[in-house]
């Protein structure tokens, strides 16, 4: 991976989760830097990664050859006005910022960006991210190869042709985390009522779970009705927990969550 040095604008989860990609793959660490407001977060990346910490966003930006983009989205507007005198025509930027479009970024920084959006999830936090990437249309490929390695750093990622693609992105992976954990909540739940403790409850579903994604990631050749068919025998538990889910119109409850969060995607984009 070609090494540049990175400004992080913003020293949230997400940021500390990339970083911590970055130093596991053997990212200079010289060459990472992290700004925020407020000191507590970036002394403790400095103490784990021994990366370059400022409070300073305006001179960790002018410095670099990427600015990731990190600060919340109401933040964002205030955070690019500070910004506007740097010069980006020569600078990759990188935001993770849901809901600001490519075009409403332009305006903020009132220039035309070097600009990829992406959209990762939380499990980036353990090295096991999906991350969507757009990038405008005059990006070189040297820094859309270069954006994709850096988000590969913490998983996995792909890239969507038309900037609206990244709102499915985040219904069918960047808020999807959460849909499994409230499943899993459920199933815990209910096995406490059925005499578990909390701990060993938490752990037959966890561990269900990561056992289920483990053969789905082993044999990407498998569809994944297969997967769930060869758990299924005929007439037995199941299949009748299987027709209980099919009854309540899983499938249909699924698909509607999904669609509600690209609609609130959708707009949010009218509120930044």
């Amino acid at each position: 991976m070609e090494h540049r040095n990175i400004a992080f604008i913003g020293a949230g989860n997400m940021t500390h989760s990339i970083i911590a990609g970055l130093i596991n793959s053997g990212y200079p660490k010289e060459k990472i830097t992290a700004t925020n407001p407020s000191t507590g977060k970036l002394e403790h990346l400095e103490k784990c990664y021994g990366i370059n910490t400022s409070t300073d966003n305006i001179s960790a930006a002018k410095n670099a050859d990427v600015v990731v983009l990190a600060v919340k989205p109401q933040m964002m507007a205030t955070a690019a006005e500070r910004l506007q005198g740097i010069d980006f025509s020569t600078k990759l930027v990188i935001s993770i910022a849901a809901g600001i479009s490519a075009q409403r970024l332009n305006e903020m920084f009132a220039t035309t960006l070097n600009l990829v959006r992406v959209m990762p999830n939380t499990p980036a936090l353990v090295g096991k991210g999906m991350s969507g990437l757009f990038a405008v249309e005059h990006i070189s490929e040297q820094d859309k190869i270069y954006a994709g390695n850096l988000l590969s750093a913490v998983g996995e990622v792909c890239w969507v042709e038309k900037e609206s693609g990244i709102n499915s992105v985040i219904a069918a992976a960047g808020s999807a985390p959460a849909y499994f954990f409230l499943f899993m909540e459920a199933m815990q739940t209910e096995a406490i009522k059925q005499g578990f403790d909390e701990e060993t409850a938490r752990l037959l579903v966890q561990q269900a779970a990561l056992g289920a994604a483990e053969m789905v990631v082993a044999t990407p050749e498998t569809e994944l009705s297969t997967l769930r068919e060869q758990v299924t025998s005929k007439g037995g538990t199941t299949a009748e927990a299987l027709r209980t889910f099919n009854e309540h119109n899983l499938q249909d409850i699924v698909a509607k969550a999904m669609q509600a969060a690209v609609s609130r995607a959708e707009e949010m984009e009218s509120l930044f």
